[in-house]
């Protein structure tokens, strides 16, 4: 049999241009978000979140620029397990692969049992679990229909989004303007540090990072995109700056109208507070429906994220084959889609909490990787290369290892339940490779690239 007699085998659809991949990446930000971790933050950096979200986007930048560069160079879908993979080798790559799903696994269930948070304290006859379980299945059927779907659903979910925050800032405005008080502080206080000094800031911003996922998940539509090379990293850029810019304006209205956290009825619930000062009952329901839309979205695209880097590690044999087939007539990974549904099905039995404390590991982990793998490919590449320019020292050495520095400074941040989780499914990860290359005596399948290719020359 010819290579011209071998089945054509589907393809991921490229659909999607830039305004749809920023989209994606603020719908899986989450606009709302900020108001998740909002009074939180702002007793821990008593009055001063606007500050610490600054740091945070400083942060988050220099990471972003990382994942910019990876994805000009390596414009297909996989995310820190292909760059990581093709800097370093099949088993750094596996193992980094392994540690992000850990992180992308359990985004959507944290988003599901949000939503039967929410909505069961608006109907409250109705369990929680039938909420987080109809939101799951509508997910996968989404998720399998195809990305276009999930595009037109994100304009929507984004719009309303911003909606609310800016209804939020037009009633900021307006209470800050018709009804001044003595306690108000100046324009420019928030952003200073306080009492406590710089500490209580930077231990806020390593919290506050992990609002900025969405950037790095752009990466994971490489595939997808009408042209990768350059919408993806323009896309990861403007998605963590606008995000950052949501954040930081909402946090600083926010300090303004409510200027001490120690009057929030509850700090976990403070953005109800919020919505409640500066437009009453109305906007306190209109942000209930506007957050579960929002976390519908998220777990949406994050869904949609973590199928793709399943697809791409079973394209490669490094998963079992079977979670690299794509639907025959959607072109979607559904294999992959239905599987990271039935882990979110641990959303009915898992408290918030818990599902939170596996995240942080895996973000940090990837962060750090793909930062390095800036280093590797560009600097130091296999077969060696010329003598970088001054210019290239600076874009692919110093600010990437900037990015890796402050990635390790973030993750001094984390709780000891939250290494115990994350070093035990890195353990699970090493064993796992073990048998899969017979004692690491065989190399991971590595990434084909034959397929962009194929898909470049149909375009």
């Amino acid at each position: 049999m010819t290579t011209t007699d071998l089945p054509v085998q589907p393809r991921l659809k490229r659909a999607l241009g830039p305004t749809a991949l920023i989209l994606f990446g603020l719908t899986y930000l989450a606009p709302v978000t900020v108001f998740t971790t909002y009074g939180i933050v702002t007793e821990s950096t008593d009055n001063h979140l606007p500050s610490a979200y600054v740091v945070a986007l400083v942060a988050m930048l220099f990471t972003a620029l990382s994942y910019g560069a990876m994805a000009r160079a390596f414009p297909v879908s996989g995310s820190a397990y292909t760059y990581t993979q093709q800097s370093f080798g099949g088993h750094v790559g596996f193992l980094t692969g392994w540690t992000l799903m850990l992180d992308y696994l359990f985004l959507p269930m944290i988003n599901f049992l949000l939503i039967g948070l929410y909505l069961n304290t608006q109907f409250p006859e109705v369990p929680q679990w039938v909420f987080a379980l109809a939101s799951l299945l509508l997910v996968l059927v989404f998720n399998v229909l195809g990305i276009t779907l999930v595009n037109k659903l994100n304009v929507a979910i984004v719009a309303l989004s911003v909606l609310l925050v800016v209804v939020f800032a037009v009633l900021a405005i307006k209470e800050l303007a018709t009804n001044p008080s003595a306690d108000t502080p100046s324009l420019i206080e928030p952003f200073l540090p306080g009492s406590g000094g710089l500490g209580p800031v930077f231990a806020g911003a390593a919290v506050l990072a992990l609002s900025f996922l969405g950037f790095d998940a752009v990466s994971t539509l490489s595939e997808e995109a009408k042209n990768p090379k350059r919408d993806i990293p323009r896309a990861i850029m403007l998605t963590t700056l606008i995000g950052g810019a949501i954040f930081i304006v909402v946090s600083w209205l926010g300090a303004l109208v409510f200027p001490d956290w120690r009057d929030f009825a509850n700090v976990d619930s403070a953005g109800v507070d919020l919505m409640a000062k500066v437009g009453g009952t109305f906007l306190t329901s209109f942000f209930v429906a506007v957050y579960v839309v929002g976390a519908f979205g998220s777990g949406m695209t994050t869904q949609v994220s973590v199928s793709r880097i399943i697809y791409s590690m079973g394209r490669d044999r490094v998963l079992p084959g079977i979670f690299g087939k794509l639907h025959s007539r959607f072109h979607t990974p559904w294999v992959a889609a239905i599987a990271v549904s039935i882990v979110s099905l641990l959303s009915l039995v898992l408290t918030l909490d818990v599902a939170a404390t596996m995240i942080s590991f895996g973000a940090l982990a990837a962060f750090s990787m793909v930062n390095l793998s800036v280093i590797r490919h560009h600097l130091f590449p296999k077969g060696g290369r010329e003598k970088p320019s001054a210019g290239e020292w600076i874009r692919y050495g110093l600010l990437p290892a900037i990015g890796f520095l402050l990635t390790v400074w973030l993750w001094t941040s984390l709780t000891v339940t939250t290494f115990i989780v994350g070093l035990s499914w890195v353990a699970l990860g090493v064993i796992y490779l073990a048998v899969l290359t017979r004692g690491f005596r065989r190399k991971p399948p590595m990434m084909d690239f034959s397929e962009k290719e194929a898909v470049a020359a149909e375009a």
